[in-house]
């Protein structure tokens, strides 16, 4: 399947001068066992645009995170395909992208601000790097917290200071392997907001791996369900794109509406997860 989204992006709006496109051209992705080579990823054809927000969901083992880290250049590239931001290939730790975890994988010796810091750009003189690290604190919520060690702040407010690390380079490409699942709900959902405040200030390009369908769909403008395909009764090594949903209803969107209710069955149901007929 090759999918080119955005056709009707929700996330369009001028401003940003970072925003990258995105490309994996006939991406697949094996890794080496003791019985052979294992197949991950197969026939990804994929093209994001800029300033657009896309969800991968899935079930685990899918391959969401390899294809994040495909696009961020970490570890190995694809075993035949390509990845591309703007038409150039990937290269190794990308300085194109910033990256978040779900663990926010600070150095527990150094402050929130020195933190921040380790994601600013070599090439960026003293003066403007911390000028860029107290803009960024300021857009989080934590310029109260600059000196602060990681084992002094919340779980929350270290995944802030993850978020704005990531940010740090001013990236083309914002890449997010589940940035808050470890996180409590109410937590979560802050950060949400947080996310899409950020992204309408720096309206980047945002590719976020989750397996959280409502968080998809609250945040993404494009939601792309990898998994297996059937052909004759038989299961195709591999995992691929099998679904593309596309919200019509802007952002900030309603949990309760007509819309986001039937999408959250369709991809549930792409998930493989049985809905009873009251549901």
């Amino acid at each position: 399947m090759t999918v080119n989204v955005g056709a009707r992006s929700a996330s369009s709006q001028p401003g940003s001068t970072t925003a990258g496109t995105v490309e994996f051209r006939g991406v697949t992705k094996s890794f080496p066992t003791a019985d052979g080579a294992h197949l991950v990823l197969r026939d990804i054809s994929l093209t994001i645009p800029p300033r657009h927000i896309v969800a991968l969901i899935g079930a685990s083992g899918s391959g969401k995170s390899t294809l994040l880290r495909l696009a961020a250049g970490l570890g190995e590239g694809p075993t035949t395909g390509e990845a591309t931001i703007d038409r150039t290939p990937v290269q190794p730790y990308d300085s194109r992208c910033g990256v978040a975890f779900q663990e926010a994988r600070l150095l527990p010796w150094r402050s929130v601000f020195e933190n921040v810091s380790l994601g600013l750009p070599r090439s960026l003189d003293k003066d403007a790097g911390k000028a860029r690290v107290r803009e960024l604190l300021e857009l989080v919520g934590l310029s109260e917290f600059t000196d602060h060690r990681p084992r002094e702040i919340s779980g929350g407010m270290a995944q802030r200071t993850s978020l704005a690390r990531a940010l740090a380079r001013d990236p083309e490409v914002l890449l997010l392997d589940e940035p808050f699942g470890a996180l409590d709900a109410l937590t979560r959902l802050r950060m949400h907001d947080l996310l899409l405040d950020i992204h309408a200030a720096s309206p980047t390009t945002v590719l976020f791996v989750t397996h959280d369908v409502d968080e998809a769909l609250k945040l993404a403008d494009t939601v792309l369900v990898l998994g297996k395909e059937e052909r004759n009764g038989e299961t195709i090594p591999g995992a691929t794109v099998i679904d593309v949903v596309e919200p019509k209803e802007a952002r900030p969107r309603s949990t309760t509406s007509d819309e986001f209710g039937e999408l959250r069955h369709r991809l549930l149901d792409r998930l493989g997860v049985e809905l009873s007929s009251e549901a």
